[in-house]
């Protein structure tokens, strides 16, 4: 089920640990972002696992609900909610289900386009080297950028799927855009009972398909976590879930979870805008090209379908 967790600061977990510097491993060498690209430039790491949270969404556009200013943020204030997060409450959802309709117009697959952030992580499929990447995000960014679904786990939830609040039937995701694209609340078509996109909502069980962490992470040889705050169980106890070997890489604004408090010499910190971060991996790795070939291909797509 989804929980929040507090999140230490750095100054606290410092003054909890001891620890003056980064790197946690006494006496040994710290690896840095360049060891990193040479791994995977060698293919020494092969078997890569990425956790992946609304910090690699937010440069495509994806508003932030929480935000006020935000016009998502104004178009909510409508319902009177009493806190934000309510919207993802069953309890709430049962009473009054248009506000989280209203955010779910807003987040449909189709309205934004993948950025740079999810076109390294396509390369990195492309390449052999993506065995699975976790992901937070609802808004599907990564399907559109090209990632299969059986690479993927969206711990969260996902539009692709619906199911009936009552009497359980499954549909296609897309059998419902009309509905919610109209503002309207989408229905059952067999028991008339109020479909819901098969988003994971507080207090609800995450998807079948997150148990696979119990196989890819103990196999995983390199590990990246992008643009997460690693606040929200159970997904962001992952991050600890590799072998002690194994290289952690994070690409984020601000240090978080065991990057904070529970460092290790092969952990690697790209703090700082996060879609920066990945392109100066990128470059790194001398996949500047392919990379920008990549994007503009998907563009060309997308244009042929809107002809």
């Amino acid at each position: 089920r989804i929980q929040d967790s507090r999140s230490f600061s750095l100054s606290a977990a410092r003054a909890i640990l001891g620890r003056g510097r980064w790197g946690g491993d006494e006496g040994k060498e710290q690896l840095t972002l360049k060891d990193v690209a040479e791994l995977l430039r060698k293919k020494e790491c092969c078997r890569v696992v990425v956790m992946a949270g609304a910090g690699i969404s937010t440069p495509s556009g994806i508003p932030d609900f929480r935000s006020p200013g935000s016009g998502l943020y104004s178009n909510l204030e409508q319902y009177d909610i009493p806190y934000p997060e309510a919207i993802f409450e069953l309890g709430y959802f049962f009473v009054n289900p248009k506000p989280f309709f209203t955010l779910a117009k807003e987040l449909y697959p189709g309205n934004y386009r993948p950025n740079s952030a999810h076109y390294f992580l396509r390369l990195l499929h492309d390449k052999g080297l993506l065995l699975r990447l976790y992901t937070q995000n609802i808004d599907g960014l990564e399907r559109l950028a090209g990632i299969p679904p059986d690479k993927l786990v969206e711990a969260h939830g996902t539009f692709a799927t619906a199911t009936c609040t009552v009497c359980k039937r499954n549909f296609p995701g897309e059998d419902f855009r009309g509905d919610v694209m109209g503002d309207r609340i989408p229905r059952c078509p067999v028991c008339t009972g109020v479909v819901k996109p098969d988003i994971v909502f507080f207090g609800e069980e995450l998807p079948q398909r997150f148990l696979l962490h119990l196989v890819d992470f103990p196999l995983a040889d390199l590990l990246f976590v992008i643009g997460t705050s690693l606040e929200v169980e159970p997904f962001a106890s992952l991050a600890g879930a590799v072998r002690s070997s194994v290289p952690r890489v994070l690409i984020n604004r601000e240090l978080v979870g065991p990057f904070a408090w529970q460092q290790r010499h092969n952990d690697v910190a790209q703090l700082g805008d996060v879609v920066g971060g990945v392109e100066k991996l990128v470059e790194l790795l001398g996949w500047n090209n392919e990379l920008q070939t990549l994007i503009q291909k998907e563009k060309e797509k997308v244009g042929r379908g809107s002809e």
